[in-house]
């Protein structure tokens, strides 16, 4: 391997925001995107706070330039329209557009489409339209916005639960460092459906209030949709456009303790063992990181085994919080959301606030940062996903 990799563009659509700037305005202002269900039609509407993107899915089409009679998922919108603002931003030649690939990450795909199909079917199967189910698998958002944004270079979909778009990030540097392509689209988006809402219900780790991660009365997650994307590109690309990247790519790591289907291990080694290879490739020790976006779901299990790998490799811990009290839990988009913030947490100097936090979990010595903290150089941060089985993925951004 060889070569640096370089983030040249970015997009973001979340509950706080339908791009990178609104959702940086709302992160400034402190408002968090959390609110009733207003899109999904669940038994939970009125009961469970989710953090919806804040437009229908007409609204959706709108913005990402799709005919209103067009039967596509929400996911698939979210998605295209991060991908394009983040193309946009990188402002590639039509030759890199060319040769770029994409690597995108969902959990969900279409399911908020196949879920209102099988309302009308199962009450007669002469009725309900086929073309809701078509874009159910997971790889059909991928192979739809390469078609959409010209990408010739390869498209491939990863899901990984919560780690997916962290995975889909570290794929695509890994084959810009092994040469295979130059430039690379990476990220992932994912939709609220019922499925979702009703299946982390069963599992009783939603919270009814605001998630509250880090605290010792932290009672569960909320989930959340959105979509983020990184245009990645090479040392040499970045050389012949001339053009200033944002920042760069330094480390990466994925591990899996495969503890439990849904947990993570108390004692954090999954995680711990991610954000230490993550440090190794980049080349940093540890005091080097200036702040940690965290994983931070608000559960239980979540937030004691992550503050235990923090420790344990850190000991007094850096600058850290979790923005997903901001966005909500977005699943497969979470690592590509939480990459950009990242990102912007280097180019606008500013570290972010773990919303709702009052009291330190008793197990651990450490605590987050709770105040927005504002023009303070950040050189290195490292970011966080975790998912179900134990899938640990840390990468690591740096200024440039």
């Amino acid at each position: 391997m060889a070569g640096r990799v370089f983030v040249t563009g970015f997009g973001l659509i979340t509950a706080i925001g339908c791009n990178v700037a609104e959702c940086l305005e709302s992160i400034e202002k402190q408002h968090s995107g959390l609110g009733e269900i207003s899109y999904v039609d669940t038994q939970n509407k009125g009961i469970i706070p989710v953090c919806e993107v804040k437009r229908s899915d007409k609204q959706l089409k709108e913005m990402a330039g799709i005919p209103p009679d067009k039967i596509i998922s929400r996911t698939l919108l979210l998605g295209l329209i991060a991908a394009k603002e983040a193309f946009q931003m990188a402002a590639l030649s039509d030759e890199a557009k060319m040769e770029c690939g994409l690597i995108s990450a969902n959990t969900v795909g279409g399911m908020d489409r196949s879920e209102q199909f099988y309302v009308d079917f199962l009450k007669d199967k002469k009725t309900g339209k086929l073309a809701d189910v078509v874009g159910h698998e997971c790889g059909y958002s991928t192979e739809y916005i390469a078609e959409k944004l010209g990408i010739q270079g390869g498209a491939t979909t990863i899901s990984t639960a919560c780690s997916s778009s962290a995975n889909a990030i570290m794929l695509g540097a890994r084959l810009i460092k092994n040469r295979r392509i130059k430039t690379a689209i990476v990220g992932g988006c994912d939709a609220l459906a019922k499925f979702t809402i009703n299946g982390f219900s069963s599992l009783k780790i939603l919270d009814k209030d605001g998630c509250k991660p880090f605290d010792e009365n932290r009672s569960g997650l909320n989930l959340g949709e959105g979509a983020g994307y990184l245009v990645l590109e090479s040392e040499d690309s970045v050389s012949l456009s001339g053009k200033t990247p944002i920042c760069e790519i330094t480390g990466y790591a994925n591990t899996c303790d495969a503890y439990h289907q849904t947990a993570s291990s108390p004692d954090g080694d999954g995680s711990y063992r991610a954000m230490r290879d993550a440090l190794f490739l980049a080349g940093l020790d540890w005091e080097k990181i200036d702040y940690i976006n965290a994983h931070g779901t608000g559960t239980q299990n979540n937030d004691l085994s992550e503050g235990n790998a923090i420790e344990r490799l850190f000991g007094k811990a850096p600058l850290f919080s979790s923005t997903k009290p901001f966005t909500g839990h977005t699943l497969g988009a979470a690592g590509g959301v939480e990459a950009v913030l990242s990102c912007l947490s280097i180019c606008k100097k500013i570290v972010y606030p773990n919303l709702r936090w009052q009291e330190p979990i008793k197990e651990l010595s450490i605590k987050p940062n709770t105040k927005l903290i504002k023009n303070l150089s950040v050189s290195h941060v490292l970011s966080n996903s975790f998912g179900f089985g134990g899938n640990d993925t840390s990468l690591v951004f740096s200024k440039c």
